[in-house]
């Protein structure tokens, strides 16, 4: 398991709230038809951050979503109707703090089309866990394996320097029984189709397939952490707002 990044950096108020006028504003949910699947226990979890200082802007002050943790099947849903039952809460903005280990392939992609369709940004960054180091920090995340592919979905994607995200090759986990009769675990790879599916919704979000064949050239024993330079070359996102 890889570590997290724990550097901290810091937001401005005043460049929260520009970058959250670039991000549409407070969220729209017109249009919307995905179904919401019964609330259930799930690794990832959705919470409110206000940001801005309340002695300047009060309850006017910006609010973003935080998105921590691994991504299941039901995620995207659950993402959706925590959009939909926090809309008109206060000043709620299209933008995600993302900090995840992975998760399901299919499911990472059904939560970066529900980022594209809300027009959602992106930043691989998480509030700082004990306010250490002052009002309005954030602390480098992590967006590993699964995770790049909701990433990819955002119309803006953000990967400030102290954060990171990695790849490899995908895989399923699978229980079957060996000639003992045993049950044993062992990983399905992909026979190229899903592989597909993914360039293509890589190319169309704007993101370059290519990084779909970098990954799947990578042990699934491994995580191959992206370069600055690999993040522009493959189009994945800036480093600032």
């Amino acid at each position: 398991m890889t570590e997290r990044a724990g550097k901290s950096f810091f937001v401005d108020s005043r460049a929260v709230k520009a970058f959250c006028g670039l991000c549409a504003g407070v969220l729209a949910l017109l249009g919307l038809v995905m179904p919401f699947a019964a609330a259930h226990a799930d690794d990832m979890t959705f919470s409110l951050i206000s940001v801005g200082n309340p002695a300047q802007c009060g309850r006017r002050c910006p609010a973003v979503i935080e998105a921590e943790g691994e991504i299941g099947d039901q995620t995207p849903a659950q993402f959706l109707e925590f959009v939909q039952e926090n809309v008109g809460q206060g000043n709620l903005h299209a933008v995600v703090f993302l900090d995840s280990p992975g998760g399901k392939v299919a499911a990472s992609m059904e939560l970066g089309r529900a980022f594209r369709r809300i027009g959602a940004a992106v930043i691989v960054a998480r509030a700082d866990p004990d306010g250490s180091h002052g009002l309005n920090s954030f602390v480098g995340a992590r967006c590993l394996s699964a995770c790049v592919y909701a990433l990819i979905g955002a119309r803006k994607r953000v990967i400030p320097p102290e954060s990171f995200v990695g790849i490899h090759r995908m895989f399923a986990y699978v229980d079957g029984v060996d000639a003992r009769g045993d049950t044993e675990r062992y990983r399905l790879y992909d026979n190229g189709a899903m592989r597909t599916v993914l360039s293509r919704y890589t190319g169309m979000m704007g993101v370059s397939p290519a990084l779909i064949t970098m990954a799947e050239h990578i042990s699934s024993d491994h995580i191959h952490i992206l370069s600055r330079r690999e993040i522009a070359r493959y189009r994945l996102g800036s480093s600032r707002f």
